[in-house]
């Protein structure tokens, strides 16, 4: 696909090429659902806990991922994703949250950093938006999970700002990847949600959103972040934005607009 910056690594899992190509680059990527060992409809590399797959197939799966990318089980943090804006700081002791077990994760969290090594920050999909963030220079990775509640709350920019008056990283050494997710031909949302995104964006060069009739629209998530994320003063260069879609690629990727009873893909970052 042309410009896309997620590349197959294996039939597990896609890299962020951008990213490797820059200093201190991190363990990063996106699971598929391919080669794992859940059965349907979680067939068969399902990563989700709260989906009624069978634990120890999740568990399997889990595992499986960790030998390939090489960063043990025991390193992932998850967080309990309620589609908000918080950001959480993560350090060692967090190590293990929600890997094994749902009530152990980070509570009420859809976003996550940490600036220690030795860290796998994980998140969980079935179409939202993934948002991945990083500074080579000040060795810094986070995670956020977008879907359209948490863009129009502005999770990718409350971790910008975060970034920038908690850790002094000036906004022209951060880059961010959005990664696969449900695309805007398959995204079709009311007009409760279009004033929503009204609500947070300032352009008036609005290329987010079309109307189809009937108080009905077609909602780009990825572009809707991207804009979001200019506006908190990224530069458009460091903002890569992933063309797959997760309705569409059956084969890749599990979606719940496409079938409600289904599994999780995984975004990780940490550094080594």
């Amino acid at each position: 696909m042309q410009n896309e910056p997620f590349v197959l690594q294996n039939q597990n899992n896609l890299t962020i090429k951008p990213f490797g190509q820059l200093e201190n680059s991190p363990v990063v990527g996106f699971s598929t659902r391919k080669s794992g060992y859940s059965l349907n409809p979680y067939a068969s590399l399902n990563l989700g806990l709260h989906v009624d797959d069978e634990c120890d197939k999740v568990i399997g799966n889990r595992k499986k991922l960790a030998n390939d990318i090489e960063f043990p089980l025991d390193r992932w943090v998850f967080s309990e994703q309620v589609h908000g804006n918080k950001i959480k700081k993560v350090k060692e002791a967090d190590c293990g949250s929600g890997t094994l077990h749902m009530n152990d994760a980070i509570k009420g969290t859809d976003g996550m950093y940490t600036t220690e090594k030795n860290i796998l920050l994980a998140s969980l999909y079935a179409d939202c938006v993934p948002l991945y963030f990083f500074s080579p220079i000040y060795s810094t990775v986070g995670l956020a999970h977008a879907g359209w509640k948490g863009t129009v709350a502005k999770i990718g920019p409350n971790m910008i700002r975060i970034w920038s008056d908690n850790e002094n990283i000036p906004l022209q050494s951060i880059y961010v990847a959005i990664g696969p997710s449900i695309s805007q031909q398959n995204y079709e949302v009311d007009h409760y949600v279009i004033d929503k995104v009204n609500d947070v964006i300032t352009s008036s060069n609005d290329l987010s959103y079309k109307e189809i009739g009937n108080n009905k629209y077609l909602l780009d998530l990825k572009q809707l972040n991207k804009q979001l994320l200019i506006e908190a003063g990224i530069r458009e260069d460091h903002i890569f934005v992933s063309n797959l879609c997760t309705f569409n690629e059956s084969e890749l990727f599990f979606s719940y607009r496409r079938q409600e009873r289904t599994g999780r893909m995984m975004s990780f970052i940490g550094m080594k």
